[in-house]
């Protein structure tokens, strides 16, 4: 950061802290990217990401930095608060179109009713059936509290590890690369890791409650 540079990838968090401790300055900013931009202009960082922005954009001024924002879900509000940063003849682009089939059509999908008693039991056969003994599966859980329980089940027979919020960033990273070289073949995980993965050869994800 000192000696400059030209591409700056960041989270909100850790981009503010910069400009708060002096070490960033954008009023220089020539291009503005915003990835998952339902989420960034979500309650949680909306006014984050406003804070940061505030030195790069003037009002009405030709020479805000051009702005892109990117998202595979675009609900009404979304547009509504794009409008701030962008010029009033923006260009909106849809992958997706009027299509009524949106996820991938190589990837099969169920649903299985079961109590949530029986949901350890059920989970350890799904995985053994569709996954097999060294396939890899990731599975989504609501909560800290319930990944921990499933990681640990008994009725799972193969390796698995729990990944959420209270586990450190650095042992987050090592499980993830334990994950991806198949020293165990089973993540469960909350929506932690919903987001920003590049796992391949992954047979099979389990969603233990339709995703909210």
């Amino acid at each position: 950061l000192k000696s400059g540079i030209d591409i700056l990838v960041g989270t909100p968090g850790r981009i503010k802290d910069h400009i708060q401790n002096s070490k960033l300055e954008l009023s220089n900013v020539k291009h503005v990217v915003l990835d998952e931009v339902d989420h960034m202009l979500d309650m949680g960082f909306a006014e984050q990401v406003e804070e940061i922005l505030g030195s790069s954009y003037k009002k009405g001024s030709e020479n805000n930095p051009q702005t892109l924002l990117f998202s595979a879900t675009c609900p009404r509000w979304v547009y509504d608060v794009a409008k701030k940063y962008m010029r009033d003849e923006y260009e909106q682009i849809d992958l997706i179109g009027k299509k009524t089939q949106r996820t991938a059509t190589t990837v099969e999908h169920l649903a299985i009713q079961c109590r949530s008693s029986q949901r350890a039991g059920v989970l350890g056969d799904i995985i053994q059936v569709y996954s097999g003994s060294r396939g890899r599966t990731i599975v989504f859980c609501e909560t800290k509290k319930e990944a921990n329980e499933l990681a640990m089940n008994a009725s799972l027979k193969q390796d698995a590890q729990s990944l959420h919020g209270d586990i450190p960033q650095k042992q987050r990273e090592i499980t993830l690369k334990g994950f991806r070289n198949g020293v165990f073949e089973v993540l469960i995980a909350t929506n932690v890791a919903a987001r920003g993965l590049d796992i391949p050869e992954v047979d099979l994800v389990i969603q233990c409650s339709p995703p909210k």
